[in-house]
């Protein structure tokens, strides 16, 4: 198995302008796209906090697109921490 074939998960903390802009929608739609796992949520504070699982390469481009985010967001920062994936989820879900 290639390294880039094997699982991964990044647990992603989002901050800047990224509630009211359809984030959560869009990493969505990234995460389907690619056949993704996990979940995204906003959280109290106004930043977004995602885990996304998969194929190292495809979790490693949906990383990518955070750091952008959807038009109308803008990313201040995003913070990154990169695990094995000890439980795999079902689907992308985005939680309320």
């Amino acid at each position: 198995m290639r390294e880039t074939d094997a699982l991964a998960e990044a647990h992603i903390v989002v901050r800047g302008r990224v509630q009211g802009v359809y984030f959560r929608g869009s990493l969505k739609q990234q995460a389907d796209v690619r056949g993704l796992r996990g979940w995204v949520r906003n959280l109290p504070d106004g930043s977004v906090e995602a885990v996304v699982q998969g194929p190292r390469a495809a979790v490693s481009s949906v990383v990518a697109w955070v750091q952008r985010g959807p038009r109308g967001a803008r990313v201040e920062s995003a913070e990154v921490h990169w695990a094995e994936v000890d439980a795999p989820l079902d689907a992308f879900q985005v939680v309320r």
